[in-house]
């Protein structure tokens, strides 16, 4: 096995430690170890769980894979960490003319999610005149996708190479609202106010549509990548047939390999089919790096598809991060609350995986707290830009396993798909739409419920 670099040799050691020292004190003691012993602690996702909730917790790779695994996570890696340039005729060039980062690393830091700041915030646009035009003239046409911006394509780039200029500036500001709980308490909510100046120092004009998101986490997919569809698509309930309010919907999008529709499951709006066609895409529309999924308008491509089935292979092999504190009693009736106000209706515990080309993520009890269809959030929370079958409203559930260490993994991060939420608390207050009686439930509990509801998010 050969490394390219010390970051990704470094990484395979200390796994390869952690792995020794579990075994070791397994027989020992019987128990689940990694770098401490934890009694609370308890699996995620089967065999494919990481014991370890340090700041490195999202960069472990599942103990259970095997030789040829471990090869192509390793070499993922590296792929995942190359950053490209864009001085021709070298291994890693190809960046831009424009583009919003050089790496995968350099917005996905430590595997977490993103900020909401330059060079992390990403901004999706849709030309809305010719999506208006195209649903009423042919829906069939939207297998496509949303029309994108003349200029702009479908996402703002505003950094640029040397000698080429940015498609536009985006400066970030901050609307703060004052609420309070029924209980009197006070709370603060924040929103984006997103300015976006054009190259040619107008201003973007208000026909076009724009979603501003964060990196999400990538810890973890390959499993829900190895859920099968029909468990999926048997929690949809679009008409809500049942009376609780909750009628989350598959997205149906358009699978560049097949050249057909395909249930989304990847990204905030569930607008990628899998981990390769969501790496295709961060590569030509975050670097400006095409593919062959992803093709120059001459077909050549920066990037061959072997390095983009690595890109995907880093994705698929990260593990989840082990749950805690599960003895703990505030935790225990935090996660009561949780099913109390209705949270797991959406936020979905348990799936079992299906077939996966990687055997270790295969036939594992997984607990990923998400159901991966779309839901109503509230004109709160919309962007009112379509994305294949989702609309201006709906949002994917996101996975909740891990969701415990975001700010250990990058202090200050925030949570929701632009970054909004600065805590759990936030988080909580912005839902409505499908999820408003579960925020209603939770302003109206005492002080200490709220607390014990945060606590146990805390420890997933």
């Amino acid at each position: 096995m050969q490394f390219r670099s010390l970051g990704a040799l470094f990484k395979r050691l200390r796994f390869t430690l952690v792995v020794l020292l579990t075994a070791i004190f397994t027989i020992m003691a019987g128990v689940f170890l990694s770098l401490s012993v934890n009694a609370q602690i308890s699996p995620a996702a089967g065999d494919a769980t990481a014991f370890n909730r340090t700041s490195s917790a999202y960069e472990e790779a599942p103990p259970n894979l095997n030789p040829w695994e471990t090869e192509e996570h390793d070499l993922g890696d590296e792929v995942f960490e190359e950053a490209f340039v864009s001085t021709p005729n070298t291994e890693s060039s190809g960046l831009g003319p424009v583009f919003n980062n050089a790496s995968c690393v350099s917005c996905h830091i430590r595997n977490g999610r993103g900020m909401p700041e330059p060079g992390q915030l990403l901004l999706r646009v849709t030309d809305g005149e010719a999506m208006a035009h195209q649903s009423a003239t042919n829906k069939s046409e939207a297998l496509k996708n949303a029309p994108p911006v003349q200029g702009l394509g479908n996402q703002v780039q505003d950094f640029s190479i040397i000698g080429e200029t940015p498609e536009a500036k985006v400066d970030i500001l901050w609307k703060e609202t004052a609420g309070a709980y029924t209980d009197g308490t006070p709370y603060r909510l924040r929103s984006p106010q997103i300015n976006v100046t054009l190259a040619n120092g107008e201003p973007l004009p208000d026909t076009v549509q724009v979603s501003p998101r964060v990196p999400p986490h990538v810890y973890g997919l390959g499993l829900l990548e190895a859920i099968p569809e029909q468990d999926i698509l048997a929690l949809a309930d679009p008409d809500d047939r049942d009376g609780d309010g909750i009628s989350g919907r598959p997205n149906q999008v358009w699978d560049e390999q097949t050249q057909d529709v395909a249930l989304g499951r990847f990204g905030w709006k569930a607008n990628s089919p899998n981990l390769l066609q969501q790496s295709a895409d961060a590569y030509f529309n975050d670097m400006g790096i095409t593919s062959p999924l992803f093709p120059a308008e001459d077909g050549t491509t920066e990037i061959d598809q072997e390095k983009l089935v690595l890109a995907a292979a880093y994705a698929q092999t990260l593990a989840a991060p082990a749950r805690t504190l599960m003895d703990d009693a505030q935790v225990q009736r935090g996660e009561k609350l949780f099913t109390e106000a209705s949270c797991n209706a959406c936020h979905v515990a348990n799936f079992h995986t299906g077939s996966h080309k990687y055997p270790a993520l295969r036939n594992q009890e997984i607990h990923p707290y998400t159901d991966l269809l779309l839901h109503d959030m509230g004109e709160g929370l919309a962007d009112n830009r379509a994305d294949f079958a989702a609309n201006g409203q709906e949002w994917r559930t996101p996975s909740l396993w891990g969701v415990g260490l975001a700010q250990t993994v990058l202090p200050y991060s925030g949570y929701l798909h632009d970054g909004r939420a600065r805590t759990f608390e936030e988080a909580i207050l912005w839902h409505g739409g499908e999820a408003d009686a579960s925020k209603v439930a939770f302003e109206t509990m005492s002080t200490e419920d709220r607390e014990a509801l945060v606590r146990f998010l805390q420890s997933l």
